[in-house]
């Protein structure tokens, strides 16, 4: 793994000990996040905005309508602030000060760039219908020029990141005296239901094999 050297914006300051800096971890990250907020400031109130993205090399992809104050505002090079989270467990110590989560996320400095390629436009689209679900992309029909048009994508550099990691049990103060509590971890991750078709497919339609066994953890089981 690569290890980069953060600077005053991507260091990580409170419990320095779990950043993260390396290209594959922060990766990892955020091809496993579902949702990013984005934060920046909006005629001089700062606003946060939750929204999908898709991730290629150092590249991210946001989307949205042209219309949206969120794009509309980025796309004139205003500074950015992109976060995202996964939560991997609740950590249960035996004093209330010591609970923590067990997570992981990233946080990503920068300003974003309107695509204007229709092409690239195009690929950012699919990158971020497969960071959703892969091979989605491949079994629908592609967006119209008109459809294209009614959707601004923004790309942001992930060069300016870092990530945070806490895992493992809590860390309740030894030199108290002990409790006869029950203390530990109680993992979490996200799974998929049963997935449901519509009114509109037809009887017998088979459930897409990308469907089947769905999880955002590569390789998880």
């Amino acid at each position: 793994m690569t290890q980069r050297h953060p600077d005053d914006a991507t260091r990580v300051q409170r419990h320095p000990e779990r950043g993260a800096y390396d290209r594959a971890t922060i990766d990892a990250i955020l091809d496993e996040a579902l949702v990013c907020h984005v934060g920046f400031v909006h005629e001089g109130r700062p606003v946060v905005i939750p929204t999908i993205h898709g991730h290629e090399r150092e590249r991210i992809y946001l989307h949205g309508s042209p219309l949206s104050r969120m794009l509309t505002t980025l796309a004139d090079g205003v500074d950015l602030c992109l976060t995202v989270s996964v939560v991997d467990g609740l950590v249960l110590a035996r004093s209330a000060f010591d609970h923590s989560l067990n997570y992981r996320s990233v946080v990503v400095f920068g300003r974003g760039q309107l695509v204007d390629d229709a092409d690239e436009k195009l690929h950012a689209l699919e990158v971020i219908s497969e960071h959703v679900l892969p091979g989605r992309w491949a079994d629908v029909r592609p967006p119209t020029a008109r459809e294209l048009a009614a959707t601004s994508v923004l790309v942001l550099s992930s060069e300016q990141a870092s990530a945070k990691v806490r895992s493992g049990p809590p860390g309740d103060d030894v030199r108290k005296p002990p409790l006869d509590t029950w203390a530990g971890v109680v993992p979490l991750a996200l799974t998929a239901g049963t997935p449901e078709a519509d009114r509109g497919t037809p009887s017998g339609t088979e459930v897409p094999s990308y469907l089947q066994g769905y999880r955002r953890r590569p390789g998880s089981a």
